[in-house]
């Protein structure tokens, strides 16, 4: 069957999805919040690596996040010890169950590296607790800008709660990547309503 105008094949073992591009050009006032008792977010050790991953995976995997699992270990412990570069993990009682990575290597400004909850988390307030802190620590930085994306594998919320924080859109791509689960980097039934092709 062929593809009318306007659809692009995308090749098997391949995913697409759309990019939206958010900025934040002055400090926005924190959202209320719900913090429970067993919440603190931390500075990520870069030595200990299997902690990493391990939150990396239970975050991400729903999301088919691929960034750090095609970069060599090396690369990936000397970003996160980088002195511009800030990676944090969210606790509570269930253990890790949070990462936000704030990138500071471009000058004047921050970009949120990487940013979620594990699912089990969703709609409990964690996030926005996150994210008041991405806020917070990022303008505590001489910083013009603070930035991200969002992509359509990301939770369906996600946009909205970008833009609730007081970031903006400025922009719309489509980004075509390699499957994590194709290549054997996450497991075969992660994110079971996105089918392998």
């Amino acid at each position: 069957m062929e593809l009318t105008d306007g659809y692009h094949p995308v090749p098997p073992g391949k995913l697409a999805a759309t990019q939206t591009f958010l900025e934040m050009r002055e400090r926005a006032a924190p959202r209320p919040d719900r913090v429970e008792a067993s919440w603190r977010i931390e500075r990520i050790d870069p030595g200990d690596l299997r902690r990493y991953y391990a939150l990396f995976h239970r975050v991400g995997d729903e999301h088919l996040w691929t960034l750090r699992l095609q970069m060599p270990q090396d690369e990936v412990r000397k970003l996160l010890g980088d002195a511009r570069y800030e990676p944090y993990v969210l606790v509570t009682g269930d253990g890790d169950c949070g990462l936000l990575e704030l990138d500071f290597r471009v000058e004047r400004e921050c970009e949120v590296a990487l940013f979620g909850v594990a699912a089990s988390l969703v709609g409990t307030g964690a996030g926005r607790f996150l994210m008041n802190f991405a806020i917070e620590t990022a303008w505590s930085h001489p910083i013009d800008r603070f930035w991200l994306h969002t992509c359509t594998l990301d939770h369906p919320n996600a946009l909205a709660f970008y833009q609730r924080s007081g970031l903006l859109p400025y922009r719309r791509a489509v980004e075509v990547f390699d499957d994590p689960r194709y290549l054997g980097l996450t497991r075969r039934d992660a994110a079971p309503h996105v089918p392998i092709l």
